[in-house]
């Protein structure tokens, strides 16, 4: 059954129901009892024999046996069943077996784009007389399979099918949830190529109907709007048969339709706070489908227009009263010294928590400029190495998985945490990429939950974890807890090891229980999976719980957001970090220059030598330039990226200005010693806060 419940919040902080499609826990087989199948009548072809009657036909140019064989299996469900059924008249009742040849589909898909145009056409006539057959009651596991194998043909790539595609794809849509359940274990079976040929087809079918190149070609949008909902429901089958895959058949963002980013997404988000998943269609009801910078966009949107209500409200306040209005109000305007940089972020922050969702402006106390961007990015990158600092001691930094981590004993000043939440939160609203380095299990800790709660004594932060988790935050001991889990001896004897975890605390080793008495509890064949359940959810959970509370209330501080029910942990990874996906072609077409044209040869020589850079020095360069080595949500347009012409001696060494996302160049007179010095310089620019 696709159905989950999602939980949002109003301006009043009440908790309303929303739905939100996700994959539920039916049991392997459904209950009920089954439709009375009908007698399927036996077809003996075999896919090597239809291979060979397609061989003959081409050479030959006589297609009568293989058109008869299209003509005869597309003419109804019973037909298909037929011919694609392993077993005719067996039940085949099991969501783990679909019963269907999928080769022979395969085979039979794959050969008729090639055929003559007679034998597509009368393809597509079964089709339609099938669909358009009355039904009367249940549908059978032969209908779902025909279904299934309907879904799959290739013909619906064309516009020209489109109208049938959309009657499959509502009949489909329209099917029981136990039927979905079905439907969505059978797809994650597919081989990749044909799943990712089906989650194109449909996204290139919503996309068309949205912005169709040609208008006539498709009925009228005011006569066919049930078309887009029922292509992105059945989209969502796929895209919960790719989340109950391990691993995914593809990645997420492989669902994401970029035609979205051009359509009033805040007419959508409305439509879904007011409506949740009635019957009013939205595309937020499907986040899957939305891309990371859409979301984004919504965030940043709505977090505006909250920022706005608060400004008129305090604006209406200084006009009642008389007061001159100072454009100050419209802005978070932070103002700190250099040499107390976090003491006075910190002051600068609690003061003004009513004002968090406002643009960020910064001022260095006894500096001289105006913050065009530029003072706000140097802010964020001071305070990010000041506090992932290694003898600060808020976060371990673990060499094994090149990440941070919550230290569990520093625990006397909770406000610092609740800072570095507060900052990834602007950072977010403000979009500046962080050069932070959280292991992904960070970010679903921050949505557990999405919304923040209005209870102050609601656990945050308190997400079910795995030993996968572990894994990414500390390799070692997750191989060390598998391999307790895999030993085939005597675990008590052999291991000798209590429901009890040790931990050093600067330098005073404690002991805490997993469970009560859990000191005097050995560790067995049979209850070591709780063992390693309870210890995962220690170190993840238990032990920094005040840490991360702190942390989760200051990220939430600033993005609190309907919207945050649309993330997924690993997009709001992207938000915070930027994306990894690093294209310097796309670079070198949206880079400014000043003091240099890109036909000079100083810029020639930097984009033949970057170019050919391996990926380990583009991202260094990208670093080295911008202070991440990462891009921000949306591409490289919005990098603002500049190469600049510095007037010095060649014997210089390019130089950056983090701040601005620029690299000042001497005017080399070769691409050897531009390659020679560009590659000294990234290669010994200072990180922040890693080794």
């Amino acid at each position: 059954m696709i159905s989950a419940v999602i939980a949002t919040a109003d301006r009043h902080k009440s908790v309303r129901q929303k739905q939100r499609y996700s994959i539920d826990t039916l049991p392997p087989e459904v209950k009920a009892p089954f439709p009375s199948e009908p007698i399927i009548p036996i077809r003996t072809k075999t896919v090597r024999q239809f291979q060979e009657d397609v061989e003959k036909a081409t050479a030959s140019g006589e297609w009568k046996d293989v058109r008869e064989f299209y003509l005869i299996t597309f003419d109804s469900f019973l037909e298909l069943n037929a011919a694609f059924k392993r077993e005719a008249n067996s039940p085949f009742n099991t969501t783990e077996d679909s019963g269907l040849n999928s080769k022979f589909i395969s085979a039979v898909y794959d050969a008729l784009l090639h055929t003559p145009q007679d034998i597509q056409k009368s393809v597509l006539k079964g089709i339609i007389n099938s669909l358009l057959r009355e039904w009367k009651g249940p549908r059978t596991k032969d209908d779902l399979r025909a279904y299934f194998i309907l879904l799959q043909n290739p013909q619906y790539s064309s516009t020209a099918t489109y109208v049938i595609y959309a009657h499959l794809l509502r009949q489909i849509a329209s099917l029981s949830e136990a039927d979905h359940h079905f439907l969505v274990h059978w797809l994650k079976k597919l081989s990749q190529r044909r799943f990712r040929q089906l989650v194109e087809r449909l996204l290139q079918f919503i996309s068309t109907r949205l912005f169709p190149a040609v208008p006539e070609d498709l009925p009228p949008s005011s006569k066919c709007l049930w078309w887009i909902p029922s292509a992105t429901k059945v989209l969502g089958f796929l895209n919960a048969a790719n989340s109950i895959s391990s691993p995914p058949i593809l990645s997420y963002t492989d669902f994401y339709n970029i035609t979205l980013d051009h359509i009033d997404i805040m007419g959508e988000y409305r439509t879904w706070q007011y409506h949740g998943n009635s019957s009013k269609f939205s595309f937020c009801q499907f986040p899957f489908i939305l891309s990371a910078a859409v979301k984004k966009a919504i965030i940043q949107k709505d977090s505006e227009q909250q920022m706005i209500s608060i400004a008129r409200q305090s604006l209406v306040d200084k006009v009642s009263r008389r007061q001159r209005v100072d454009m100050n109000l419209l802005f978070l305007n932070i103002r700190v010294r250099r040499t107390q940089l976090l003491s006075d972020s910190l002051d600068e922050l609690s003061r003004k928590k009513a004002e968090l969702k406002k643009k960020l402006r910064v001022t260095f106390v006894g500096e001289a400029g105006l913050d065009m961007g530029g003072l706000t990015k140097e802010w964020f990158l001071l305070l990010v190495r000041q506090i992932f600092q290694m003898d600060y001691g808020m976060f371990m930094y673990l060499k094994e998985s090149n990440c941070h981590w919550f230290s569990s004993w520093k625990c006397d000043n909770l406000s610092e945490f609740r800072l570095v939440g507060t900052l990834m939160g602007l950072a977010v609203y403000n979009s500046i990429a962080l050069d932070i380095h959280f292991p992904p299990c960070c970010y679903k800790k921050l949505l557990t939950p999405p919304i923040m709660p209005c209870d102050q004594n609601t656990l945050v932060g308190m997400a079910t974890l795995t030993l996968d988790d572990l894994q990414q935050v500390m390799p070692d001991l997750a191989h060390g807890l598998q391999e307790l889990l895999s030993y085939d001896g005597d675990v008590e004897e052999d291991f000798y090891l209590a429901f009890q975890v040790f931990q050093e605390e600067l330098g005073v080793v404690k002991s805490y229980n997993l469970k009560p008495g859990g000191d005097k509890i050995p560790v067995t064949k049979v209850n070591r999976r709780e063992y390693v359940q309870l210890y995962v959810d220690f170190l993840l959970n238990k032990s920094i719980y005040k840490q991360f509370a702190a942390f989760y209330y200051g990220f939430h501080s600033v993005c609190a957001s309907d919207a945050l029910l649309l993330l997924r942990p690993e997009e709001v990874e992207v938000l915070v970090c930027g994306s990894l996906d690093l294209d310097m072609s796309a670079l070198q077409r949206e880079v400014q220059y000043e003091g240099y044209c890109r036909t000079d040869a100083t810029i020639r020589y930097f984009w033949e030598v970057v170019l050919a850079f391996p990926m380990e020095l583009q991202r260094k360069l990208l670093h080295f330039a911008t202070g991440s080595d990462r891009i921000p949500v949306g591409g490289m347009a919005h990098l603002n990226f500049k190469i600049s012409k510095i007037d010095v001696s060649t014997d210089w060494l390019p130089i950056s200005h983090t701040c601005f996302n620029q690299i000042c160049l001497p005017p080399y007179k070769s691409r050897k010693e531009l390659k020679n010095k560009l590659t000294i310089a990234i290669s010994n620019a200072e990180g922040f806060g890693l080794e």
